[in-house]
C-alpha cells in the first residue's frame, strides 16, 4: 500500500496521518458544532476484479462535510455474502484506525461526542436483506453505530461514486 493511501477532492493524495490531521483541522474550525465521523465501503465488479472504495466522511451537521477515499482491488470474491462482509470489514478496519489515532493523540475525550457511524451497503430491499442482522451485529459488536440503506449514504453515494 502506498504511503498516500487516501484521496481528497480538496487536498489530493494523503497519508492516513495527513487525512486524520485534515479531519481534526476541519472540526477545529467550528468546534462548537455537532459532527459525525462516517466510514462506508462500496464495491463494483470491473472485468474480473472488484474495486472496493472506503470513504471517510467528517460531517458537520447541517453545515457540510469533507470526505476522503481509498481504493482497493480484490479478485477472490466468490459470493454476495463474502463481498458484503469484506466491505464491512474494510470499514471497521478504517474506523478502528481512526479511533486509535484519536486515542493516541489524546483526542478521544475531547471528541467523545463524535459519533462514528459505519454505513453499510445492505438494505431491507434486494438480495442483501438476509445479511442485515449479521452485519449489524458485527459493527455493533465492534463499538460503532451501523447505518443501512437508504440512510447509508457514505457507502451508497460517496464510496459508490469512486468504484466505477
Amino acid at each position: 500500500m502506498s504511503d498516500k493511501e487516501f484521496m481528497s477532492p480538496t487536498a489530493g493524495a494523503l497519508t492516513f496521518e495527513e487525512m486524520f490531521e485534515e479531519i481534526i483541522e476541519y472540526i477545529g474550525v467550528e468546534p462548537e458544532m455537532s459532527y459525525k465521523l462516517i466510514v462506508g465501503t462500496d464495491s463494483h465488479l470491473r472485468e474480473e476484479e472488484y474495486v472496493f472504495v472506503v470513504a471517510v466522511i467528517v460531517h458537520r451537521i447541517s453545515k457540510g462535510a469533507r470526505y476522503f477515499y481509498h481504493k482497493n482491488k480484490q479478485t477472490h470474491i466468490n459470493s454476495l455474502r463474502q463481498k458484503i462482509f469484506y466491505e464491512a470489514s474494510l470499514s471497521l478496519q478504517t474506523a478502528g484506525r481512526l479511533a486509535a489515532q484519536l486515542a493516541a493523540n489524546g483526542l478521544d475525550d475531547r471528541f467523545n461526542n463524535l459519533n462514528v457511524e459505519i454505513h453499510l451497503d445492505v438494505g431491507r430491499e434486494g438480495d442483501t436483506r438476509d445479511l442485515i442482522k449479521e452485519v449489524i451485529g458485527m459493527v455493533t459488536g465492534s463499538g460503532f453505530s451501523p447505518i443501512i440503506k437508504p440512510d447509508s449514504y457514505g457507502a451508497s453515494k460517496v464510496a459508490d461514486k469512486y468504484t466505477k
